[in-house]
Order: structure tokens, then C-alpha cells, then sequence
């Protein structure tokens, strides 16, 4: 069986990490028409910036992902780099 790797760290950041919350950098549609999301954070005093692409949940709420807004945020404490929005 073939596992798609995203759905699968998406799965475990869900499940076991740590919340927080990160800010709406930007919010735009990439080449392929899909609805990409930059945010940043901090963890332990270091700042980190990633992209997501929004899920169809959150295509419901684009109000929710505004630049500027506070989101909540999930990450694993051991790789803080490796996060979602929620």
C-alpha cells in the first residue's frame, strides 16, 4: 500500500504535537490554482516561516487566514520546523 508522505505527517502532527499559534503571512493561489498559505512562528526563541497548502476544512473559513491573523499551529518539539495550520 502506498501512503501519500503529506497526508501522513499532516496525520501525525494532528494527532501528537504541540500546539501553538503562528501568524498569516500571506495567503495566494500557486500556478496550479491551489490556495497556498505562508505563516511564521516562534519556538524556543527561533523563528520559523513555512507554507501550506490549505485543505478543503479550511477553504471554508478563508476568513480564518487573512494575513495579519493569529492561527492555531501544530509541530513536532523535536523538528519545530516540521508544522501545520489548523
Amino acid at each position: 500500500m502506498i501512503v501519500d508522505r503529506e497526508v501522513a505527517r499532516r496525520a501525525l502532527l494532528l494527532r501528537t504535537r504541540l500546539i501553538d499559534e503562528a501568524t498569516v503571512l500571506d495567503n495566494d493561489v500557486d500556478s496550479e490554482g491551489n490556495s497556498m498559505l505562508s505563516y511564521s512562528y516562534t519556538v524556543g526563541g527561533v523563528d520559523y516561516q513555512a507554507f501550506q497548502k490549505l485543505d478543503a476544512e479550511q477553504l471554508l473559513r478563508p476568513r480564518d487566514y487573512l494575513p495579519g491573523s493569529r492561527v492555531p499551529l501544530r509541530y513536532d518539539p523535536h523538528r519545530p520546523a516540521n508544522s501545520i495550520v489548523v
